[in-house]
């Protein structure tokens, strides 16, 4: 023998469980914000900076470790330079200085997100006369 439910009943006896449903997914925990990005860059990515005296700003869609996060230069002789992250930089920023001649550099970034993960990126940029 087949028994029915009428429909109102079926409805009226979901309903409870839809809205308990929703609310859980409202309120559950959401995991921490993704990994750093480079929202903007001065220099600009591919773009040129007025020397001798260079400073650079990096800034990222959240926060990042100013002491685990790293700043490499390579110089136009393809050397490398450690620079020297500015303590007093925002949560969100890198900022560094330095005395460059004019040529061609790579500003190689390299941080770590409050969500744990390591991110790194490339800053290509021209050097022009004082």
């Amino acid at each position: 023998m087949t028994r029915s439910i009428p429909a109102g009943s079926k409805a009226l006896s979901t309903k409870p469980m839809l809205a308990a449903l929703l609310l859980g997914l409202a309120v559950a925990p959401r995991p921490a914000a993704a990994h750093a990005i480079l929202m903007e860059s001065a220099p600009a990515i591919n773009g040129s900076a007025q020397g001798p005296e260079v400073a650079f700003d990096l800034r990222f869609n959240s926060r990042v470790d100013h002491k685990r996060s790293r700043l490499t230069l390579t110089l136009p002789d393809q050397s490398q330079q450690v620079l020297a992250i500015d303590a007093a930089s925002p949560e969100d920023k890198l900022d560094a200085k330095a005395t460059l001649q004019p040529g061609t550099y790579t500003l190689r970034w390299q941080v770590l997100a409050i969500d744990g993960h390591i991110t790194r990126g490339d800053v290509p940029f021209t050097v022009g006369g004082n």
